[in-house]
């Protein structure tokens, strides 16, 4: 049951992946589309704050997929002189570590939504975009990685409790540059 959920987890964080590049490659169109312009003297504006917009939710959304792709940096000095039982507890250390993190992450980013939606809150930018827009896709994106990080280390817990070291090692592992030869 574990494998299936962690192979769902991975069909849905690459479709988030998909989606997030999608989202990136306007943004990049739009601010070429604006370097363009200012060669004929003309803008959009607001390009610069825009993208930082964008890149904003697209690391918020990122992470999941990057978890799942095993792309999160860990130094794995200790980890990698361990036998397989060693490495799987160094392993689910560092993903309840995460979890924790991620979790108390997007719990905190929940009142910064609620006070721009109670105060009606705008950038004090030229384009004055409404937060709600920009905070309401980034805390959807730190929810996303809180339910991966959870879902993920939940099912590398019942992997190791099974005796799975391999399967745990697949789905939560860190592995060096040698590894990836």
């Amino acid at each position: 049951m574990a494998d299936s959920i962690l192979r769902l987890m991975r069909t849905l964080n690459r479709g988030v992946a998909y989606l997030v590049g999608i989202m990136l490659l306007a943004c990049a169109a739009f601010v070429l589309a604006d370097i363009l312009l200012r060669q004929v003297g003309a803008s959009f504006g607001g390009t610069d704050e825009i993208s930082g917009y964008v890149m904003a939710i697209a690391t918020a959304w990122g992470m999941g997929f990057a978890l799942m792709e095993l792309s999160h940096v860990r130094i794995d000095l200790l980890r990698q002189k361990a036998n397989a039982l060693g490495r799987s507890l160094f392993d689910i250390f560092s993903m309840i570590v995460l979890t924790a993190v991620v979790l108390v992450i997007a719990y905190q980013c929940w009142p910064v939504l609620e006070r721009s939606i109670t105060n009606s809150s705008t950038a004090n930018t030229p384009l004055e975009t409404p937060l709600v827009w920009v905070q309401g896709p980034w805390l959807a994106g730190w929810i996303w990685f809180a339910i991966v990080s959870t879902v993920t280390t939940l099912c590398a817990l019942t992997l190791i409790l099974q005796g799975r070291f391999g399967d745990s090692e697949q789905a939560i592992g860190a592995f060096g540059e040698a590894d990836n030869l």
